[in-house]
């Protein structure tokens, strides 16, 4: 196996469909911990994004699958990816590590580049408030994710009709 880069990860969390009806809290996280084996990222050649925690493999996803079957979209120094595997519908979200916020937005750039070359990515810059600009000005984060939401959720019922 082949691959080009590997970029480390402070979170990874899968979402579990269903959860809420069986009381389940909807996403399973996990964090780089001192005492556990580093959660990493990789894309390898043959067109396949891979997270790893040691030997365990978490996630393998086709990117060559087409651009209707996975969506990619970052914010900050996170990635969220929704892709459709044997017609079941997932959604991952990775938090990228660094010595700082600037080196983790850095690193999860640097993600969204090699991504780019397999699928398109949205990005969604999160711009601090100047101190003379107005908080109108800017749009609300919480509204930025309603939409979000909003799209992935039309998005699966076109899927399944």
């Amino acid at each position: 196996m082949i691959s080009t880069r590997i970029w480390k990860l402070k979170r990874y969390g899968r979402f579990i469909p269903g959860s809420k009806e069986t009381g389940v809290t909807p996403w399973k996280v996990l964090e780089a911990k001192d005492n556990k084996p580093e959660i990493v990222l990789t894309i390898v050649e043959s067109g396949h994004l891979l997270v790893l925690q040691g030997q365990e493999s978490l996630d393998t996803i086709p990117l060559l699958c087409g651009s209707d079957s996975i969506k990619v979209h970052q914010k900050s120094d996170n990635l969220m990816i929704r892709f459709i595997v044997k017609g079941e519908s997932r959604m991952i979200r990775m938090q990228f590590d660094g010595c700082s916020m600037a080196e983790a937005i850095n690193e999860c750039s640097s993600a969204v580049e090699k991504l780019m070359e397999y699928i398109p990515v949205t990005t969604q810059d999160y711009a601090p408030l100047q101190p003379n600009q107005p908080p109108a000005a800017v749009p609300a984060p919480a509204v930025q994710v309603a939409q979000l939401l909003f799209h992935l959720i039309q998005f699966q019922h076109q899927k399944q009709n």
